[in-house]
C-alpha cells in the first residue's frame, strides 16, 4: 500500500505520539510502588479514559486492565452509547494500601499524558482517586461535571454489575451521561 506524504506525516506523529504517551506512563508507573506490574489497557488514541480503582481477577494475573468480561461489558456500552468503541483503560492504586499522595500525583500524570476528553471512573475507589488527582469534589454516580477541561463520569461499580442486575441497569443509567458530553466532532 502507498501512503501520501500527509499520511505519512500522520503516521509518523502517530508513531512519535505512542513513544511519548508510553514513556509519560512509564514515568507514572514510576511514582507508585508496584503500579507497573499490571500494565494500561486499549488504545493510546482514544478520546475516553476508564480508570479502575483496584485491580480485580484477569489484572491480579498480571494482565492488562480491563482485559476481563468488565472490559468487553465497556466497549459494548462505549459503542451503544455511540461514542466510540475505543478506550484507554489504567488502574488508579495496584493494591487497597496504596499511599493517597502517591496515587493522585501518579493518576494524574496519567490523565495529562493521555489527555482525553472524557475520564469515566468505573467504581467508587477510582471516584475518589479521579477527585483526589483533578482537585476537584468526588463526582456523583452519573453526573458529568467539567474539570480541567475534559468531562468527568464515575458509575457505581461496572465490574460488581456485572453479576448483579440491578446493579447493572443503575450503572448504565450512569454510563448513559458520557453520552451527553461527546464531543460533536
Amino acid at each position: 500500500m502507498t501512503f501520501s506524504p500527509e499520511q505519512a506525516r500522520v503516521a509518523a506523529l502517530a508513531v512519535l505520539y505512542d513513544a511519548r504517551t508510553t514513556a509519560e506512563l512509564a514515568d507514572a508507573a514510576g511514582m507508585l510502588p508496584g503500579s507497573d506490574r499490571i500494565p494500561h489497557g486499549g488504545d493510546l488514541h482514544a478520546g475516553i479514559l476508564l480508570v479502575k480503582g483496584l485491580p480485580g481477577p484477569a489484572e491480579e494475573t498480571g494482565a492488562p486492565v480491563l482485559s476481563g468480561p468488565d472490559g468487553d461489558a465497556a466497549l459494548r456500552a462505549l459503542g451503544a452509547l455511540g461514542v466510540g468503541g475505543a478506550y484507554c483503560a489504567v488502574l488508579s492504586r495496584p493494591g487497597a494500601a496504596s499511599d493517597e499522595r502517591a496515587v493522585a500525583m501518579r493518576l494524574r500524570h496519567m490523565i495529562e499524558s493521555i489527555d482525553p476528553w472524557c475520564v469515566i471512573a468505573l467504581d467508587g475507589v477510582a471516584a475518589l482517586d479521579v477527585s483526589q488527582a483533578l482537585g476537584c469534589p468526588t463526582p456523583d454516580f452519573g453526573v458529568p461535571v467539567r474539570v480541567t477541561g475534559r468531562s468527568v463520569v464515575a458509575v457505581d461499580g461496572l465490574e460488581a454489575s456485572l453479576t448483579d442486575p440491578i446493579r447493572k441497569k443503575r450503572v448504565w443509567s450512569h454510563l448513559k451521561a458520557v453520552a451527553l458530553r461527546a464531543p460533536l466532532w
